[in-house]
């Protein structure tokens, strides 16, 4: 794809490799894609498609946390006039005790519909939750919201406006980023140590992404199983809580955060609504325009993209009401392969006979989930959650 194919110009390639790497991927079987599946089976309906591909999708994570068996564990409790914050900890697994916040909003009956709002990959490692929960009193976190939230904290201003929530420190972040290994301390708080060492720690885990899906692959898993994992966890935690709503729970989050996001859509049948933010593209595209900056650890899933396409992720969500939010002005993606994941959705949703329950919403903006995306996805969970 050229240039004005691809509606911008192409950020990276892999040299002399880039044209073998065309090859491999023109030689995809892409059976399992919704758009490729229907023109093989032209008779085929919408239920043995979603069947197949979250089978696929499934098996490929290669991760199975077992039974849940939470063991959860208040840590900390803070009140404000609009909600209720708990520091909290459970059981995602046998091997993993997640950090993370849970919030009961005021003013409102309970039971309510609750969120599981997910943290970004990009910004500052050592911090997790705290990206998008509690006040900005680190100088890292506020200028990280200014520039991605409109200096808002997601998780409390969901729960100010009437939601429960629940965030974690996904797998590598915050308080579960590795220590003792690289150069890094056996003891981190990010908290209290002087910007300069945050910032060269931030560089050593950057650094070492890979060594760690080295050792979840030798162990047998992927990255994106284990996050799945522990996101779907969150929806366990959320149906043991006697102040949600198990009937009415959504999920959101940006960039990283919309890459789990779609996941959780895809193969989490208790979510009922979904707003993934800046994580939307075809695979051909993709490849064509920016891997380096916009294709990390999480996304890679062997057996998987030569199989499917990244808008089938959100098409096999359907009947859930998802809008996928895409900025045109998001450098990590080529506008053409926006475009082209949203009509593929569009052409899913309307096979599976639920047109309405998706939306495509394309804000003239960068890489963000400010003031104005973050009305447009609570009016979407008000609309569907209510």
């Amino acid at each position: 794809m050229n240039t004005e194919q691809l509606g911008r110009e192409s950020l990276n390639t892999y040299g002399s490799l880039e044209p073998v790497m065309r090859q491999l991927r023109a030689g995809r079987p892409l059976d399992l894609n919704a758009r490729q599946w229907r023109l093989a089976h032209p008779d085929g309906t919408f239920g043995p498609w979603r069947k197949l591909v979250q089978q696929c999708l499934r098996e490929a994570l290669h991760y199975d946390p077992g039974e849940p068996d939470l063991r959860p564990s208040v840590l900390e409790r803070r009140e404000t006039d609009q909600f209720i914050r708990e520091r909290i900890e459970f059981n995602t697994a046998p091997w993993f005790r997640v950090p993370g916040y849970f919030y009961v909003p005021k003013g409102v009956k309970l039971p309510a519909p609750a969120l599981v709002v997910m943290h970004e990959w990009g910004g500052p490692m050592l911090f997790g939750a705290e990206r998008v929960c509690g006040p900005d009193t680190h100088p890292v976190i506020a200028e990280h919201r200014n520039t991605y939230t409109s200096g808002r904290a997601l998780s409390d201003w969901f729960a100010s406006q009437g939601f429960c929530v629940i965030t974690i420190d996904a797998y590598h972040f915050g308080r579960r980023a590795p220590r003792g290994l690289f150069g890094l301390p056996d003891e981190i708080d990010p908290w209290n140590i002087p910007l300069a060492s945050l910032y060269e720690f931030q560089r050593y885990l950057g650094e070492h992404l890979y060594y760690g899906v080295r050792q979840l692959n030798w162990a047998g898993t992927t990255w994106c199983g284990v996050n799945f994992g522990d996101d779907s966890r969150c929806v366990d935690y959320l149906l043991s809580r006697p102040e949600v709503d198990g009937s009415r729970i959504g999920v959101t989050g940006l960039s990283g955060g919309g890459w789990r996001t779609n996941l959780m859509a895809a193969l989490d049948d208790r979510i009922r609504a979904a707003v993934p933010v800046g994580w939307m593209t075809t695979g051909d595209t993709q490849q064509t325009y920016n891997l380096a900056g916009a294709i990390g650890t999480f996304c890679l899933l062997p057996g998987v993209w030569n199989r499917l396409d990244i808008p089938d992720l959100i098409a096999m969500a359907a009947p859930k009401a998802c809008m996928v939010v895409s900025g045109t002005q998001d450098i990590l993606f080529p506008p053409a392969g926006q475009r082209d994941a949203a009509r593929q959705i569009a052409d899913a949703y309307a096979w599976a006979g639920c047109p309405n329950r998706f939306q495509n919403y394309a804000p003239d903006k960068p890489h963000c989930y400010d003031a104005e995306i973050q009305q447009q996805a609570l009016e979407w969970f008000r609309q569907h959650l209510s």
